[in-house]
Order: structure tokens, then sequence, then C-alpha cells
């Protein structure tokens, strides 16, 4: 593999994503199964209620409420884990509230695909969690902003994942605004054209509902900003994503028993004392080829998407003036 070939990913990424269901650590597949099992646990419960010939608004008022973020900030109060819950649920059973489902787990999968292949494992999970609580931040201002919107105030809720998986959709357009999906159609369609398509079936699919419409309308638009937004930070260094993936490894470890078990210390001393010697270090073969290459991927996804060693690369070919 030559030098050219090192980098050659990272200027388009490849077209064809294979989702592996097997795969360790895949945060995209662990956010469908989230959403999958909300979603079967609200139909299990659901027939449960109409076995004991419960109606749908008992159903409703007794388990999906809890799932639900309320736009009343007192409801909210008494049941803070919802602006979480609400973006992995769906409401009912029905084949519209089924579609949305499925037509959410196909866009994030378009979009979050080629998030994760850009970007590695460790940022679609943050993003998709930031647009939803934007998006639900935003639901609630709306409620209480909008006057029309003040008799529905008191029973009006958000539930479902569009606000989260338009975030996904909108980091991934902002992190890649020339990338083509189709490629063999005539040279491909751009990324934003699918995002302007998803974003008016979303709209779209909304606007049935009269004057709450507005409210879910801002909402998912407020998923979409906080996608923007974190690609943005991330550009100029500031990762949103750090803080929420060692919250994550803390809050795992605490169940690791081996974390600080003897093997791994038994290793490091038989192994990897070294001493007073100093490690291997690798030193890399500076070349004009080598630095334009990572030149160009400054260009095209920032200098914060630069490895270690290529920060070093470009460091000694500026002291080199090469």
């Amino acid at each position: 593999m030559g030098e050219s070939d090192r980098y050659q990913e990272y200027r388009q990424p490849k077209p064809r994503f294979r989702l592996r269901f097997g795969d360790d650590n895949n945060a995209l597949m662990a956010i469908f199964t989230l959403n999958v099992v909300f979603f079967l646990t609200l139909k299990l419960i659901e027939v449960i209620y109409y076995f004991y010939d419960q109606s749908s608004g008992d159903f409703n008022h007794g388990v999906v409420e809890w799932f639900a973020l309320p736009a009343n900030l007192t409801k909210l109060s008494e049941r803070p884990w919802t602006i979480l819950t609400f973006m992995f649920s769906e409401n009912g059973t029905n084949m519209g509230n089924i579609l949305r489902l499925a037509g959410n787990m196909l866009w994030l999968w378009a979009f979050g695909s080629l998030l994760q292949r850009m970007t590695g494992n460790d940022k679609i999970l943050p993003v998709y969690i930031y647009g939803g609580v934007l998006g639900g931040i935003v639901f609630i201002i709306a409620n209480y902003s909008i006057p029309a919107l003040a008799p529905t105030l008191p029973t009006a809720s958000l539930i479902g994942a569009n606000a989260a998986t338009m975030a996904v959709a909108t980091a991934t357009t902002t992190l890649h605004p020339n990338f083509k999906f189709f490629q063999q159609i005539r040279g491909g369609i751009p990324i934003w054209v699918l995002l302007a398509v998803y974003i008016l079936i979303d709209l779209a699919g909304i606007a049935g509902l009269g004057h709450p419409a507005a409210a879910h309308s801002l909402s998912h638009l407020g998923g979409a900003l906080a996608g923007y937004l974190f690609i943005v930070l991330l550009r100029k260094g500031k990762d949103g994503s750090l803080w929420m993936n060692r919250l994550y490894h803390w809050f795992m470890n605490l169940f690791n028993p081996n974390k600080k078990g003897h093997d791994t210390s038994l290793k490091e001393k038989i192994f990897y004392d070294t001493g007073n010697r100093a490690p291997y270090s690798k030193k890399s073969i500076i070349t004009q080829q080598r630095v334009d290459e990572i030149l160009d991927k400054i260009n095209q996804r920032g200098y914060h998407f630069l490895t270690d060693e290529e920060k070093e690369i470009l460091k000694k070919a500026a002291e080199e003036d090469l």
C-alpha cells in the first residue's frame, strides 16, 4: 500500500457501508436496539391492557405518559427521565406509528452509517442524544411561547426519534456536504439534497396535527440545529462527545471486576517494565507527497481529525522547511 493509499479513505468515504449486526460496541446498532426494545415493550403492555378490556386512553394515561416528554414543566419535574426516554419510544401500534418508526430507523441508517464511518463509533450516540434533548427543550419553549398552543399545554407531549434522527442527518451533511449517494446515477445525488427531502417529508408528516404541529416542527428543527452545532464546535476543537463517552466508560467500569485485576498488573510488571530504557518510538519518513496528503485532509475534514502522527509530521515538516 502506497502513501497515497493510506489517506485515500479520508478524501471520500466509501459509498457502501455494511452494517454488521454482530459487531461489538456498534453505537448505531445500539440506537436501533433501544428503539425496537422500547417499542416492543410498549406494544406488549398495550396488548395486556386490551386483554383486560382497558381503553387506549387508559393505556396512554397509564403507560405512554411515563415515556413521552410532557410540555408542562410541572409534569416534567415529576418524570425528568422522559427527556431521554421520549427519543427512543414510539406511541401506539397503529400502522401510522409503525411506519414512522420504520422511517426514522431508515433515515438514521442512511445518515448514521455514513457519520459513523467518517468520525468513528463514539460520535453518533452523543449527536443523537444532543438532538433529542435540544428538540425536547425547543418543544417545551414553543408550547409556552405560542399563544395558540396554550389550551393544549397541560396535555401536550412529545414522543419519537424524529428530532434525534434529524440531528444525525444534519451533522452528517454538515461534516461532508459534498458527499454523494447513488453515484452511478448522473454522478450521484448530493447529501444536502437528501437532507432537504428528509426535512420536507418529516414536516409534511406532521402537518395534519393542526396547531400542535408548530411545536413538533420546531422540535425537529431544534434537533437539526443540535447536529449542526456539534460539527461546528468539533471543527473548532471542542468535542461535545468526550464527557458523554467518559461517563459511559466510567459507569461500565463500575461493573468490571477485572478493572484492577492481578493479571493486568502482572503482565505489566513482566512484559512492559522497561526500567530506565526509553520505549520504542516510531519515526515517520517525511516526504512532500505525504505532507500534501495531510494538508488535503485538513482542507476536507479539518485539523481536528488529524492523528498525532500526522500532527507530528506537519510539525517536523515546518521545522525542516519542507
